[in-house]
This record gives C-alpha cells, sequence and structure tokens, in this order.
C-alpha cells in the first residue's frame, strides 16, 4: 500500500479515507484483498477508531465491503455503480462547463493552462498516475470556477466506481487523447463557447464507456466470479 503524507490538519478518518480510496482506485489494494483495520492503522500511524470509521465511509461507496464474521475486503467491481457514476458525471459536468464559460478569469485561465501543460509532459514522459490527477485537477478546477464545490463533493463519492475503471482502461484502450481533449476544452473556455465546450467535455467522458466485457477479458481477476 502507498502510504501518502497527512495533510496539515486533515482528521484521521479523512486521512485513512484518502489513504485507502487511492491505493483501491490505483490498484494497489485489489479486489477481494482482506483489509485489516490494525495493520492499517499501524501502517498510517493512527489509532484503530478513525480507520474504523473510513472504513465505515467507504463502505457506503461500495468500494469496500463487510463481510459478516470475516472482516471487510476491497469489493469487486460493479459496472451497474460504473454506469450510474457516469451518468452523474455528464450531467454534472455539460452544466459545470457551459457555467464556466461566462465565468472564467484569467487567472483560471493560466491554471487550466499550466495543467494542459504538465499534462503533455506526463504524456511524454509516462507516469499514468500523476496523468489522470492531473485529469482529475483539471475537472475539479471547472467545479471551482463555476462555485459549485459541494456538487463536486457529492459527484466525488459516486465517481469513485468510474475512477477503478478509468484505471483500468488505460490498460485496455491505449490512444485515449485525453489530453488533447482537455486541450480542446481550454480553447473552447477561452472563447466562451459554451455549447462547443459542453459538446467536447461529453465526446471526453465517452472515451471512458468501455463494454464490459473488454475489461473483463484484460483484468477478469477486478470482477466477482
Amino acid at each position: 500500500m502507498i502510504i501518502q503524507e497527512r495533510n496539515p490538519g486533515e482528521t484521521g478518518r479523512d486521512y485513512a479515507y484518502r489513504v485507502m480510496r487511492y491505493n483501491i482506485v490505483y490498484r494497489e489494494l485489489k479486489p477481494g484483498t482482506m483489509l485489516s483495520e490494525k495493520e492499517i492503522a499501524d501502517q498510517l500511524g493512527l489509532s484503530r477508531t478513525p480507520v474504523r470509521e473510513a472504513f465505515i465511509e467507504l463502505a457506503k461507496t461500495g468500494i469496500i465491503e463487510v463481510l459478516p464474521q470475516r472482516g471487510s475486503r476491497v469489493a469487486y467491481i460493479d459496472y451497474a455503480m460504473v454506469e450510474e457514476a457516469d451518468f452523474v458525471r455528464m450531467a454534472l459536468e455539460k452544466a459545470v462547463v457551459e457555467l464556466v464559460c461566462g465565468m472564467r478569469t484569467e487567472d483560471d485561465l493560466k491554471e487550466l493552462r499550466e495543467n494542459v501543460m504538465l499534462q503533455e509532459f506526463y504524456l511524454k514522459n509516462p507516469d499514468h498516475i500523476r496523468l489522470l490527477e492531473l485529469d482529475n485537477d483539471f475537472h475539479k478546477k471547472l467545479f471551482q470556477i463555476a462555485g459549485k464545490m459541494q456538487a463536486y463533493t457529492m459527484m466525488e463519492g459516486i465517481c469513485v466506481h468510474f475512477d477503478r475503471v478509468r484505471d483500468l482502461s488505460i490498460g485496455v484502450v491505449k490512444d485515449l487523447k485525453v489530453v488533447d481533449d482537455h486541450k480542446k476544452i481550454l480553447e473552447a473556455i477561452e472563447a466562451q463557447d459554451a455549447r462547443q465546450a459542453a459538446e467536447i467535455l461529453t465526446h471526453h467522458l465517452q472515451r471512458f464507456r468501455l463494454e464490459e466485457d473488454a475489461i473483463r477479458e484484460v483484468y477478469p481477476e477486478y470482477f466477482e466470479k
């Protein structure tokens, strides 16, 4: 498990939740892996109480499951939840990017340009985890500009299922052209063309709509037998 640094002021529960979510999404903790509160608490330098609380929150999202008399384990991928997450994200982000076109400032555009430049760097110097993190940051920035961070927080909970498949999809479809999509979205935002921005964003999100069978073929161990 990759142990990330604890952020200043971050509660033990939030820290444990963030680290475990990261490790599940990026496959350090694979589906079916049994989870020990004590071991994770020791690794993070926490007591068992905040780790137990993080387990409860993760179970609510559906990425870990509690097995009676056995303990907790990383959940296998539920494609119904992936489809639902995709539906929520598509509806929210199209509305947000349209708002952004009329609200963005020069400082906002500068941040988005810097993000895209970093994406181009990690595309040429392959680091798919860093690339996906920058992808998330790009979309999060759109919600910040639109003043819809509560909506982003709500979306983030269910979209963990989308994120798990998105990470797997890198191994199935190599030419996703994600960075190019972000450049085009940024150009539409710069031009304040809300319709064009929404169309490109829709196409962008659809790049990750892979058939379940395609994912299963490459990663059969990530699904319930």
